[in-house]
């Protein structure tokens, strides 16, 4: 068997893994752009026989991508399963699993690329570990991504001199300064390759990465590394006079990650484009709070209810009866789901993510309470799947634990609902049974954010008015 066929299947951790789908019948459903091969004949100069591995699509919206730490440097063999390189996609930071054997003869994007195009070649693959050397000089022009970048320039030239003309006898004077700045390389913000778990304890303890030497493979920042650092005090002590004179301009550029970019373009453009009002309901947790400590009391480590599991299964309760809640606006129709796909909003070190409790309607509060808690785990790691965190029908976002009373949320495009949770506080009612008149009783503020285009006032309403009705008597919820 040639090597171009050897090396033609790829598996990705991210999607389609679960429905068993090959590489190629990805490529037949979804384009080009999940090729992850290119053969080999195209190189100008006599290279042994190779495949050039192109920058993977891992979600259906990914245009491009920054590279992680790679898993594997030149000379490595590949095993089944191995690790090859950490993608940041748009939605999350995740490993690219490689299915096929064979041996990496040359990196061509190095850790800390950003904004790769999908179908941009980033290695080289070959079959026999001898032939690795004869890389050393391959260039990402020989595997034919420049040609691609090129492209827009040689159309430029091809232009009727007629146009130029034109162009000369418009262009100011100004144009001069203007091109020799154009001229001037932008130097790419450099990424720094750590894992997700060391990430997220140093951005907790403060630390900044670039100050920190990794230990892991090529140089990669792993977990010890960052409960090893220790700040540099003599080099703190010796420039306090530059500290003081700059005070007044002190800041840190912070590089915006793909993920980061995309949660602010789409939040931007759901506020601008949807339509937002919002209800809001007070809800007695009385009841709730005793039914939770009696169920956990007898759980015998199972499962440990939260007050956010009873949440997610009272709204997904209150969205059987209100279905025109679970629905998502696409502009020439309405899409009303079935299910109660519900995402649940969880902060991560690289930004918001909303892994999916699916079918919650039909699920149980221990299921829902053990998937949550493994699903936000991983979320936090950056190890969720697509399948995962992508779709949903309906969103909450939960920030009661910060002490929040109550606030709005952004709706979550293209679903047309999002229930705000703030924290229970004690609240003076009044109690006619009562020999003072009054008690203090456990409340809780939730505010539904709506998109009038889908969801009518009255309806929001109705929706918020079956919520509390579930929340306020928790044992319909065991029906």
């Amino acid at each position: 068997m040639s090597a171009v066929m050897r090396f033609s299947q790829v598996r990705l951790t991210a999607k389609a893994v679960s429905s068993g789908m090959s590489a190629r019948s990805l490529a037949s459903v979804m384009g080009p752009q999940i090729r992850y091969f290119s053969r080999s004949s195209y190189a100008q100069k006599s290279f042994p026989d190779h495949q050039v591995i192109n920058m993977p699509a891992l979600s259906p919206t990914m245009t491009q991508g920054g590279i992680g730490a790679w898993g594997k440097k030149p000379g490595d063999n590949i095993q089944p399963g191995d690790v090859l390189v950490e993608i940041e996609t748009d939605k999350a930071q995740m490993d690219f699993e490689f299915q096929e054997e064979g041996y990496l003869a040359k990196v061509l994007m190095e850790s800390g690329s950003k904004d790769v195009p999908v179908g941009n070649p980033i290695a080289v693959l070959v079959e026999n570990e001898s032939d690795v050397a004869a890389f050393a000089d391959f260039t990402i022009e020989d595997a034919g991504g420049a040609k691609a970048a090129e492209a827009p320039k040689e159309e430029a030239k091809e232009q009727p001199k007629e146009e130029k003309k034109e162009e000369k006898a418009a262009a100011p004077k100004t144009e001069a300064p203007q091109k020799k700045a154009d001229e001037t390389p932008s130097k790419p913000l450099e990424r720094v390759a750590a894992s997700p778990i060391a990430r997220r304890i140093a951005s907790e303890k403060g630390i900044p990465l670039t100050q920190i030497k990794g230990s892991g493979p090529n140089g990669r920042i792993i977990l010890k590394d960052v409960e090893a650092y220790k700040a540099p005090a003599a080099a703190a002590a010796s420039a306090p006079a530059p500290a003081s004179a700059s005070a007044g301009v002190a800041f840190t550029d912070v590089p915006v990650s793909n993920m980061r970019r995309v949660i602010g373009q789409r939040l931007q453009e759901s506020k601008q484009t949807a339509p937002h009002y919002y209800v809001t309901s007070e809800i007695s947790m009385d009841k709730i709070n005793k039914l939770r400590a009696a169920l956990n009391a007898q759980a015998d480590g199972k499962y440990k209810l939260s007050v956010n599991d009873f949440v997610i299964k009272a709204a997904a309760q209150a969205l059987k009866e209100v279905p025109e809640c679970n629905s998502a606006w696409y502009g020439e129709f309405i899409r009303q789901h079935h299910t109660a796909d519900i995402s649940v909003a969880v902060a991560t070190p690289t930004g918001l993510i909303t892994p999916i409790i699916k079918s919650a309607e039909a699920r149980g509060l221990a299921s829902i309470s053990n998937s949550m808690k493994d699903l936000g785990k991983r979320a936090k790691d950056g190890k969720l799947k697509p399948e995962e965190y992508q779709g949903g029908s309906f969103t909450i976002s939960n920030l009661g634990m910060f002490g929040v009373d109550s606030f709005t949320a952004i709706i979550n495009p293209p679903q047309s609902c999002i229930l705000a949770v703030g924290a229970t506080k004690d609240v003076v009612v009044v109690d006619p049974t009562s020999e003072k008149g009054f008690k203090v009783e456990p409340k809780m503020k939730c505010t539904l954010s709506s998109d009038h285009r889908t969801v009518d006032g009255a309806v929001g309403a109705q929706f918020l008015k079956s919520f509390k009705k579930f929340m306020e008597n928790p044992l319909a919820l065991m029906l």
